[in-house]
């Protein structure tokens, strides 16, 4: 890194234990202090020298940090202050609580395979830092939908005691609330994360960071902070680690390393559409992902540290896969014969010393195998890959979990309704027992074929403004009427929603779909080509479809929003906050009784009043509440509401809505 001097450069990750330390080794009454430090110690400017970043607290003190291997502080040594209080001083803890906290595969020490004696569990951590959901490809045996049976794994004592280390740690930030889980509490939960990677728990090492991440952005009020993120985030921490300190025995409780990559024989695979990223832990680049002849998915992987401007340029970077080199834009709509392939468990290509790659042109998506996306009704492809999902899956960046992997459709756009693209599912190919397409003709192709299935929500699959999803979006909305080819995640915490991460023309329609340069291969990657006019067929060329009436959402305006509303409070404001709102009466109660929601309205009852609940000592005094039982009562609360809400969603991808209403 060459010499700078800068106000814009970004500190560098931080490993969850060197700031864990950093805060335990201050007193009392800094401790105190700690919080808003950090906050205003995030403002100051950031000086590189060679390897070193430096950041100036005062006039006597200095914080200097020097990332080791894969630019990660990684050691309590590579970070130093020039006062006299150091190392235990508030100037170092408040530079490294500014610190972006790292990813386990980035630290130097990290696993690339399971703890000695223990079998790879489904749900593997991979893929790039930041990337959520990746596509499932290549799945180990006892994988969800592999049909082979999971053995059972035998929790030893180190492993139980770091369950519940890590669920007194996340029982006290559910008590605390997002007002007072500082930096302190932060860094309890840090180090229990810490001592559940030493034992092998890396699923729940990583709810646990996923957690840390959440309150930051929340106290930090990031842009990118969704409270309901959080709660998932939690939720899974407390239902993973209540169950693996119960012994529970369910090997994907205990997750794995990403694993080394292994060889894969000769491959050919085709490209489908590239990806930006951008991580909560100041990484940003690329994934661009490739089907293989049998329907897999593998990707290809540029993601380093430099957050949204890095995500931005890579797009254009360099591949180099063997001695096959070229850009991530070029192999998205092209193409490799991979032989001496190495894959990793998530599907990634390694491009080892024996790999050898030879380009190949790109496949349209109207060929095989690439037309086999678009196949099948999205109902049917939703209800199978909700029925493979955890509840809180589409929240945990599981590399294997079955609703990341992308869907294919062909939608026609309705119209807008605030920063959402309302679409509907064009009519498919009648379908056979084995799925092959029947004699009758794709009623896609026929203009006058008109959709009657429910209204399709697409929201941008990444809102920052350096990336170009919310623009495109808003471009498409603008042509009612418009037919469009799509490739998107599923929204699996909303109904009928898809983020869109790719589009291109409907095959056999020459007026009213997109016109894309011949250079793009019949596809736009919505987060790095920009849609033009000239890419539009002229306004008046596509008949407007009838207009829709946007109903009721049978998430959002479902009566469990009581519910909802009480979880996220607990988050929001903490045990004392969940209290007074039950001061009032059992309001959320009776309305969700009046609902027909008995259970809903149980669990409810219960959580209030645990969390309003102390006992008394043997001499009367009123003693501390228990956390435990607040946290059960939570916990139950938010398993009921998930899995309610995963059936409501499943639900609202097969209603049948007449068009006819103004769109509202």
């Amino acid at each position: 890194m060459p010499p700078s001097d800068t106000d814009t450069t970004t500190l560098p990750p931080v490993a969850p234990e060197v700031l864990a330390a950093a805060v335990e080794g201050l007193t009392s009454r800094l401790r105190k202090k700690l919080d808003a430090t950090i906050e205003r110690y995030a403002e100051l400017p950031v000086t590189v020298e060679g390897e070193v970043f430096r950041v100036r607290c005062g006039e006597d003190a200095e914080v200097a940090l020097a990332p080791g291997a894969g630019g990660v502080v990684s050691d309590a040594g590579q970070a130093t202050c020039g006062c006299l209080l150091a190392p235990r001083c508030l100037h170092r803890a408040a530079v490294l609580g500014a610190c972006p906290v790292a990813d386990p595969a980035d630290l130097p020490d990290a696993p690339a395979d399971p703890p000695a004696g223990e079998p790879p569990a489904p749900g593997a951590s991979g893929g790039p830092p930041g990337t959520g959901t990746a596509p499932a490809a290549a799945r180990p045996s006892g994988s969800p939908g592999s049909g082979t049976a999971v053995t059972a794994h035998t929790l030893t004592a180190a492993q139980t005691r770091a369950a519940a280390g890590l669920w007194s740690a996340a029982t006290a930030v559910l008590a605390a609330g997002l007002p007072g889980a500082g930096a302190v509490v932060q860094a309890e939960l840090l180090r229990a994360a810490h001592t559940a990677r030493l034992a092998g728990l890396l699923r729940g090492e990583a709810a646990a960071l996923r957690v840390v991440r959440g309150l930051r952005g929340a106290r930090a009020r990031h842009d990118t902070h969704r409270l309901a993120g959080l709660v998932t985030a939690l939720h899974e921490l407390l239902l993973t680690t209540a169950r693996l300190a119960a012994a529970d025995g369910d090997p994907t409780l205990v997750g794995t390393a990403r694993q080394k990559y292994r060889p894969g024989g000769s491959l050919r695979v085709l490209g489908v559409f590239r990806e930006p990223v951008i991580s909560a832990t100041g990484y940003g680049g690329v994934v661009t992902h490739l089907l293989g002849d049998d329907g897999r998915w593998f990707s290809v992987a540029d993601v380093r540290p430099g957050g949204p401007a890095r995500a931005r340029a890579a797009g254009n970077a360099t591949v180099a896969i063997g001695a096959a080199t070229l850009d991530h834009a070029r192999l998205a709509r092209g193409g490799l014969l991979v032989t001496g392939a190495t894959v990793s468990p998530d599907g990634r290509l390694g491009s080892g010393r024996g790999v050898r790659a030879t380009p190949l042109p790109g496949a349209t998506w109207t060929s095989e195998p690439l037309a086999h996306l678009f196949a099948r009704p999205l109902a049917d492809v939703v209800a199978e890959r909700l029925a493979g999902a955890a509840p809180a899956s589409a929240e945990s960046g599981d590399a294997l979990d079955p609703a990341g992997d992308p869907v294919g459709c062909d939608l026609v756009v309705v119209g807008a309704a605030g920063d959402h693209l309302l679409a509907r599912e064009l009519p498919r190919p009648a379908t056979g027992p084995g799925g092959d397409a029947a004699a009758r003709p794709d009623a896609g192709d026929d203009p006058a074929a008109e959709p009657t299935g429910p209204l399709i929500r697409l929201v941008p699959a990444n809102s920052h403004p350096d990336l170009a999803h919310t623009d495109n979006l808003r471009r498409l909305a603008s042509r009612p009427g418009l037919r469009l080819r799509v490739i998107g995640r599923l929204a699996t915490d909303r109904a009928a929603t898809l983020r869109p991460l790719a589009v291109g023309p409907v095959p056999g329609d020459e007026t009213c779909t997109l016109r894309l340069p011949d250079a793009w291969l019949g596809r736009a990657d919505l987060g790095y080509d920009r849609l033009q006019g000239t890419h539009l067929p002229p306004e008046d060329a596509c008949p407007r479809p009838p207009d829709a009436h946007v109903g009721p959402d049978p998430l959002a305006d479902s009566p469990l929003w009581r519910t909802r509303r009480l979880v996220e409070l607990a988050v929001a404001g903490g045990r004392r906050a969940v209290a007074e709102s039950g001061r009032g009466g059992d309001r959320t109660g009776a309305a969700l009784r009046g609902a027909g929601m008995p259970g809903a309205a149980e669990l409810c009852a219960a959580l209030t009043a645990e969390a309003d609940r102390r006992g008394r000592d043997a001499f009367g005094r009123l003693a501390d509440p228990d956390p435990d039982s607040y946290a059960r009562a939570w916990l139950a609360t938010a398993v009921h509401l998930a899995a309610t809400e995963r059936v409501l969603v499943e639900s609202s991808w097969r209603q049948r809505e007449a068009p006819g209403a103004m769109l509202s």
